[in-house]
């Protein structure tokens, strides 16, 4: 086991002398929302009439907080946000009278203000780019390829920047989050290898305190977009019914025969050309290819790495069908007087094993899925 550090500054400057009466931190991290931060603390009334941390100026709005996490090493930055909701509750009871501390990452920031603009002769990734430097990110943006020419089509804008950037991200089947002063609009890297091994009712190995599994079968679909050339008059269509997306698994979708594939048709999305339209038709198949979800309970000092979302992590001690590489997609960072808690939610595009995984946990790459 190794022994757990958690650091919590604000605007710069870290609060050492409110550890002691601080009850939980919890930081949640998600590929799909903005990482949020709660902490925790005890309102305690004192002989002048004032509650203790109530009125203090750190947990004003807009301040700055970072909270870094370290396992037997340095502490690593998890989160980098801004205070937005303060919450006092006055029980009966003096004792169970709190405050928490809410706030979200900066990407909040991009999430403040309805523009509506147009984007002619625009790739999605530099649109992205845009934005990100807008407010002062820098950026990991990988390249969309297709111009969006305005003599066919053109991104129009009605929403906020982070809500563009995720319907941008969503139709190519990436990912957008901010990490740090980092914007990222990327596909998720599957090839990458696990950042950890995680079993359960595996002898001494036990490192999951509690892991539930779903299988659903009914996910699954093929997709088609229908749509007419606005210069040739022609209607092109296109149909996705094969999975780009590297399998996690030895059995995808296609390996159930039994009932007829799903169908998904489009309405409502305008494409610049046929290579659009399948690069989108393709972005909503592998949505639907996630067949397998879970989340589990890992106690921190017993696995020994920071889990965050799109890391790749091995499972093992779950059966055959259910053992191997899955992808994280959220992770709540707990920290109380009980130890620090990571409660992990992953997804697997395929079940069984291929033969590739590394169950030992060593380093290297995936071989075959690498």
């Amino acid at each position: 086991m190794v022994t757990e550090t958690i650091k919590v500054e604000v605007a710069g400057v870290e609060i050492r002398d409110v550890y002691e009466d601080l009850s939980s931190v919890d930081v949640e991290l998600d590929t799909e929302l903005a990482g949020m931060f709660r902490l925790r603390l005890p309102l305690l009334l004192q002989g002048d009439g004032a509650w203790r941390h109530l009125d203090d100026e750190r947990w004003q709005p807009w301040k700055q907080v970072v909270i870094s996490v370290g396992l037997d090493g340095p502490a690593e930055p998890l989160l980098s946000g801004l205070v937005t909701h303060v919450q006092p509750t006055f029980a009966p009871d003096r004792k169970d009278c709190v405050l928490e501390v809410w706030g979200l990452d900066r990407s909040l920031l991009m999430d403040r203000v309805d523009r509506l603009a147009d984007w002619p002769n625009k790739k999605d990734s530099d649109i992205a780019s845009e934005i990100f430097a807008r407010h002062g990110f820098s950026s990991h943006i990988d390249d969309t390829e297709i111009v969006h020419d305005e003599a066919v089509s053109t991104i129009i804008q009605r929403e906020t920047d982070w809500q563009l950037l995720r319907r941008l991200a969503r139709r190519n089947g990436f990912s957008c989050y901010v990490e740090g002063n980092t914007g990222h609009f990327r596909a998720p890297e599957l090839g990458r290898h696990p950042v950890a091994v995680l079993a359960a009712h595996f002898g001494d190995e036990t490192n999951v305190d509690r892991i539930s599994l779903d299988f659903n079968a009914l996910t699954a679909a093929d997709v088609a977009l229908h749509q007419l050339d606005r210069r040739s008059k022609q209607v092109h269509s296109t149909t996705v019914e094969a999975n780009a997306l590297r399998p996690l698994g030895a059995a995808t979708s296609g390996a159930w025969p039994g009932a007829e594939p799903g169908l998904v048709v489009l309405n409502r999305t305008a494409a610049t050309g046929v290579a659009e339209m399948a690069g989108v038709a393709r972005a909503v198949h592998e949505q639907h290819e996630w067949l397998v979800t879970g989340d589990a309970d890992i106690s921190a000092n017993q696995l020994g790495v920071v889990l965050r979302p799109l890391d790749t992590v091995t499972v093992k001690g779950v059966g055959a069908t259910f053992s191997g590489v899955y992808l994280i997609t959220h992770v709540t960072h707990a920290f109380s007087a009980e130890g620090y808690v990571q409660r992990v939610e992953v997804t697997r595009n395929g079940v069984g094993t291929t033969g590739a995984e590394d169950f030992a946990g060593t380093a290297g790459s995936l071989g075959g899925l690498g």
